[in-house]
């Protein structure tokens, strides 16, 4: 099979597109035929060596990769023979790799089946991502008397945030950086679309909710227009640094912070009830991920894009 293999950590030339051997799988196990693998920004701080005290690196060399969708092709011992055949999404792991592949292996407990309505690309853009997407909401709790700004809109879950807040009918926000992506925001159905390269966010409609992927400025002047009595959820900082604030602004503003992710890696079986969530979201078409496509043999200019700002959605490889 083809793959992507890493020998050392370090910059983007180190994701090498050569052969290798095909897998097997053990018992409990099935072997995917991959038709995409999810990228995801993590994998590339692992791919330099620079994960979170909570991520141990992997060993290498390694093949990289946690999110895979594809058609079982093989099955280990103790496996249901029904699942050969099968259209299947799965997250292989924070431990394991081996999604920028052909084929990779997969734990048959951590299949889901592929729903009609998404295509590989698409289901793929709802496991990892879509599964930190249903955390969001759940801690969100959109209704239709807010108004939900979303820093970076254009993004794998930026795009997801902003059409799940038009599905609840609330008044959504989009900040995104360029042209493209703000055309993109509006396009998902944002009633507002900024490009906070060009445009400040506005005063007015104040947001009565703040996700916040972004950090830095942006993050910082989405808090500022936060309505009195409003709420400010962390769940990244692509900027490089989280949102700034004091306990005294919260304070004279009535205003709450929480740190959505964070804290270590949270319990397999919710995030499994995550990633059912996520899947049921956008099989009843209330979400449609958007998506960017790579070949797989392209791995390594796919993440000098993601980690330079130019994806819109989810990028994927696809084999």
């Amino acid at each position: 099979m083809k793959a992507i293999r890493q020998y050392e950590f370090g910059a983007a030339d180190t994701l090498r597109y050569e052969d290798a051997p095909d897998p097997r799988p053990g018992p409990g196990q099935v072997r995917i035929a991959v038709r995409a693998s999810g990228v995801h920004l993590i994998d590339t701080a692992i791919r330099r060596g620079a994960v979170p005290p909570t991520l141990p690196l992997p060993a290498l060399p390694m093949t990289p990769g946690r999110e895979v969708a594809g058609v079982v092709d093989a099955l280990g011992a103790e496996v249901d023979p029904g699942w050969l055949g099968a259209s299947v999404i799965a997250h292989l792991g924070f431990q394991h790799s081996g999604g920028y592949a052909e084929l990779a292996v997969a734990d048959v407990a951590a299949l889901h089946r592929k729903p009609d309505r998404l295509d590989f690309p698409q289901a793929v853009a709802m496991m990892g991502t879509g599964r930190m997407t249903m955390n969001v909401l759940n801690r969100a709790r959109i209704t239709e008397q807010d108004v939900v700004l979303v820093t970076s809109a254009a993004g794998g879950m930026g795009s997801l945030l902003v059409q799940a807040a038009r599905y609840e009918r609330a008044l959504a926000i989009g900040v995104a950086g360029g042209p493209e992506k703000k055309q993109l925001v509006k396009d998902l159905g944002a009633d507002f679309a900024i490009d906070y390269k060009a445009e400040e966010i506005p005063a007015e409609p104040a947001p009565t909710i703040v996700l916040d992927a972004v950090g830095g400025s942006v993050g910082r002047a989405a808090f500022e227009r936060l309505a009195p009595g409003g709420r400010h959820l962390i769940y990244g900082w692509t900027a490089g640094s989280p949102t700034e604030f004091t306990s005294a602004e919260m304070f004279q503003r009535g205003l709450s912070v929480e740190y959505v992710l964070g804290g270590g890696i949270p319990p397999a079986a919710l995030l499994r009830e995550w990633e059912e969530q996520a899947m049921a979201f956008a099989a009843s078409g209330r979400v449609t991920p958007v998506v960017t496509l790579v070949p797989l043999s392209e791995a390594a200019e796919a993440h000098r894009a993601l980690e330079n700002g130019q994806v819109v959605g989810k990028l994927v490889l696809t084999c």
